[in-house]
C-alpha cells in the first residue's frame, strides 16, 4: 500500500514519485517522472507534468497545472487557478520542447489565486504574489508583488503579514510575530531566524 492518499478519481502514472503523507484529491493527474515531497496537499483537478519537482509540505489548491521546468521548494502555497508557463512564444505548429524555460518558487513563497507566473524567473523565499498578478522575471525574497505587470508593493513577513515601512536603520517589525527584518541595498533579511530554515515545529506566531 502507498504511504500517500490518492482519491480513486485521480491518475498517478507509473514512474511518478509521491512522498509519504501526501494527499491527492479528486480528478488530479500526476505524470511519469514527477516528484512530490512529503505531506503535500493537492486540491481538485491538479495536473503535474513529467519532471516537475515539488518539495515537502506544499499546498496546491484547485485547478493548478505545473508544467515541465517548474520547481517548487518546501512550504510553498499555490492558490486556486494560478498559472505557470514554460514557453514564452508558443505556437501550435512548432515543437519547442527543447526550449522550456525553468521557473523556481523558493521556500515559503505564496502565489495568490489566478496569478500568472511567466517562465524563466525565480520567486524568492517567502515572497507573496497577490491574486491576479502577472509576474515576469525574478522576485526578491519577502517581496509583496501586486498588479499587471506585477511590481513590488511592499515587504511581507515569514508569517504572511505586510511589513511596515523600514525605519532609518533599515529595520521593520512584523506586527504579528514581533520578528525583526532589515533591508539593505534592496534586499530584506530576517534577523530572528535563518532565512533558509523552516519555522520551528508548532510555531505559529514566532514568539
Amino acid at each position: 500500500m502507498p504511504e500517500y492518499f490518492a482519491h480513486e478519481s485521480s491518475y498517478i502514472d507509473e514512474g511518478a514519485v509521491i512522498g509519504a503523507g501526501t494527499k491527492i484529491w479528486h480528478f488530479c493527474h500526476i505524470m511519469p517522472g514527477a516528484r512530490l515531497g512529503e505531506h503535500c496537499n493537492l486540491g481538485q483537478n491538479v495536473f503535474i507534468q513529467s519532471d516537475v519537482i515539488i518539495g515537502d509540505n506544499v499546498k496546491i489548491q484547485n485547478n493548478v497545472s505545473l508544467y515541465t521546468g517548474v520547481v517548487i521548494e518546501d512550504d510553498v502555497f499555490l492558490g486556486p487557478s494560478c498559472v505557470f508557463t514554460n514557453v514564452t512564444n508558443p505556437r501550435s505548429q512548432i515543437n519547442r520542447h527543447a526550449e522550456y524555460q525553468p521557473t523556481i518558487v523558493k521556500r515559503g513563497a505564496s502565489i495568490g489565486a489566478t496569478a500568472t507566473i511567466i517562465c524563466g524567473g525565480t520567486i524568492g523565499r517567502y515572497a507573496f504574489v497577490g491574486a491576479g498578478a502577472v509576474v515576469r522575471g525574478d522576485v526578491p525574497d519577502y517581496a509583496l508583488m501586486l498588479g499587471v505587470p506585477a511590481r513590488r508593493s511592499s515587504w511581507m513577513s515569514r508569517h504572511g503579514f505586510r511589513l511596515p515601512p523600514v525605519g532609518k536603520d533599515g529595520i521593520t517589525i512584523c506586527p504579528y510575530s514581533g520578528w525583526h527584518y532589515k533591508e539593505e541595498a534592496g534586499v530584506l533579511r530576517c534577523l530572528d531566524w535563518a532565512d533558509d530554515e523552516p519555522l520551528p515545529i508548532g510555531d505559529t506566531h514566532g514568539k
